[in-house]
């Protein structure tokens, strides 16, 4: 028996149904290891990661510190997907290609990272093969450093996380109305 092809898509057993004599039960899921799940992990890829843009998706990289204590993994993915993109039924749909592309991809993408995928809106819908195409361009740039920002994160706000003198209240620094 020919073994499938990373394009093949999972065979449907149907789930409490048996399973014909000879047939290996495959399962094609992402472990729970493998994912981004806590929001301090998003943050920290947020704050600390680089970006590359594509015609697709965004993806936001942060290369791994193999010192911890969790398993090794190559990459982690998490996944951001706004309501800007529809309803609930569309953004699961997006999720699953992203998922799909990841989990296809994973074993052949360079580097170590956390990654957060962010697609970009469109009017038609993502295809498999155009997510993993670029996925694996856009991992390719974050590992060569050939990204769009320094890697530091997005700034907020145009003082340089510097406060004016007296909080920032106005002339008096009070924030309310003089005394009578």
């Amino acid at each position: 028996m020919d073994s499938p092809s990373p394009l093949d898509p999972a065979p449907d057993h149907g789930g409490d149904h048996p399973v014909p004599a000879g047939t290996v039960r495959t399962r094609y899921l992402l472990p729970r290891h493998a994912r981004l799940i806590r929001q301090v992990d998003f943050r920290r890829v947020y704050g600390r990661g680089a970006r590359a843009h594509g015609r697709v998706m965004v993806v936001v990289g942060l290369q791994r510190d193999r010192r911890g204590s969790a398993p090794i993994v190559d990459h982690r993915l998490g996944l951001a997907v706004s309501k800007e993109h529809g309803g609930a039924v569309r953004r699961n749909k997006l999720k699953r290609i992203l998922r799909e592309a990841f989990r296809l991809e994973r074993p052949g993408l360079p580097g170590s990272f956390d990654l957060v995928l962010i697609p970009r809106k469109r009017d038609g819908h993502l295809e498999l093969t155009e997510a993993r195409r670029e996925l694996v361009a856009l991992v390719r740039k974050l590992a060569t450093g050939r990204t769009n920002g320094d890697g530091r994160g997005r700034r907020r706000g145009g003082s340089g996380g510097r406060r004016r003198p007296g909080g920032g209240r106005g002339p008096s620094g009070s924030g309310g109305s003089a005394p009578r």
